[in-house]
């Protein structure tokens, strides 16, 4: 089989894929109607996302190791299921219980099936760009925050919130389960034509590493921390963008969800851009200059006032690419690390770090604006994360210059 023309059908496969399995963070859009429906406070749903983050690396991981030994062709198959009935079951709940089971297991259960395939199987089938392939898959993965949501309001203003959930949940049915046909298991070794004289002279080869052997490693933990150090900030800002926007700079839910896209488009931005740059100049360089930008974003919320927009707009768009750098160079950089063969367990692993902080980075803004009425506090103590994640840096260029 001719793989090196047919991993670029995986490709566009696999970003297919992640396109459906990111409207999973379009929940904003879809939490006031179904709050209307349950007759619930829309802030009472909020349990709901945290379950559908908290879930994913569980079966990131369990689905990881299936991928690692068979192949992801039936991991995202059956995670396709699992996911749409997800929607389905949310477009019959009539309970929070319910719509937890369905939006929160099911989507979050699935996401986590397919998301480590996608991702760590693309990767493999190009190891001479595992920056930008990277990118490329996670950033269609973002993508759909900016996409859905206009597609989901005009379904429920038009069909009402349960139908909009049966509508999408039969579209990724058939979408996902069928472009999982198109992917193939990336051969063991596999390595493009322009990489063979590399890999034969063995400079392009990693350690391959089972989890077990990670969790030994103290990069894993430099890395994991450093993970949890970007997701917090990044999350913290991009899960109340809207709200942040209407108390800082005093504008209207609609001008706010404008800067909520821009967000979300620098966010994907960042992810592409960061990949082709962690091919170029090297993982840990390109995260550590995203960590140092992302403090001149936080400053820069922190210093909004009433009607500032233009600064707001810099600042969240800031903190859209670095955060997103993050989300794009991590599975690569995973891969680098610790060998591709075993990397959908060891990425989901490494995934859970972006779990914890999907918890506490909302929670503390959360917290903090309840007991202040201002959210610039929560962005200093963003800013003290970022600064942690620097140091890990550091630390982790110096242990690696001396390994190496």
């Amino acid at each position: 089989m001719n793989y090196q023309r047919k991993r670029w059908l995986v490709l566009v496969a696999s970003c297919l894929i992640n396109l459906c399995i990111g409207s999973m963070y379009a929940w904003s859009v879809f939490a006031a109607p179904m709050a209307a429906h349950l007759k619930v406070d829309p802030g009472s749903l909020a349990i709901i996302f945290t379950i559908t983050n908290a879930v994913g690396p569980i079966t990131m991981i369990t689905g990881g190791r299936i991928n690692d030994k068979f192949g992801p062709r039936w991991v995202i198959f059956v995670g396709g299921i699992i996911y749409a009935a997800g929607f389905l079951i949310s477009s019959v709940s009539n309970t929070m219980t319910m719509l937890g089971i369905g939006y929160g297991l099911g989507c979050g259960l699935g996401m986590g099936m397919i998301y480590g395939c996608t991702i760590n199987n693309s990767i493999k089938f190009f190891p001479d760009k595992r920056g930008l392939i990277g990118g490329i898959a996670t950033a269609t993965y973002g993508l759909s925050s900016v996409l859905m949501p206009p597609i989901a309001n005009s379904l429920i203003t038009n069909y009402g919130i349960l139908s909009t959930f049966r509508y999408i949940g039969i579209a990724f049915l058939i979408i996902i389960c069928g472009s999982a046909l198109f992917i193939e298991k990336c051969p063991e070794g596999y390595r493009p034509d322009n990489m063979k004289q590399v890999a034969v002279k063995g400079n392009a080869l990693t350690n391959e590493k089972t989890w077990r052997e990670m969790l030994k490693d103290p990069m894993f933990y430099l890395m994991f921390l450093m993970l949890v150090c970007s997701a917090f900030y990044g999350l913290m800002v991009t899960s109340q963008a809207s709200p942040i926007a209407q108390n800082l700079i005093k504008v209207s839910p609609a001008t706010a969800a404008i800067c909520v896209s821009v967000l979300a488009l620098f966010n994907v931005g960042g992810r592409i851009c960061a990949g082709i740059l962690s091919d170029l100049f090297g993982r840990i360089n390109t995260l550590i200059v995203m960590l140092i930008i992302s403090i001149a974003g936080l400053g820069l919320l922190i210093t909004c006032g009433d009607g500032d927009l233009a600064k707001f707009m810099v600042g969240v768009s800031i903190i859209g690419v670095s955060f997103g750098a993050f989300m794009g160079v991590f599975p690569g950089f995973t891969a680098d690390q610790f060998g591709t063969r075993n990397n959908s367990v060891n990425y989901g692993i490494m995934f859970i770090a972006f779990a914890l902080a999907g918890v506490f980075g909302p929670m503390v803004l959360k917290n903090i604006y309840s007991t202040s009425g201002t959210y610039k506090n929560a962005f200093l103590i963003g800013i003290v994360f970022v600064i942690a994640g620097l140091v890990l840096g550091m630390i982790y260029r110096v242990l690696d210059k001396k390994k190496k």
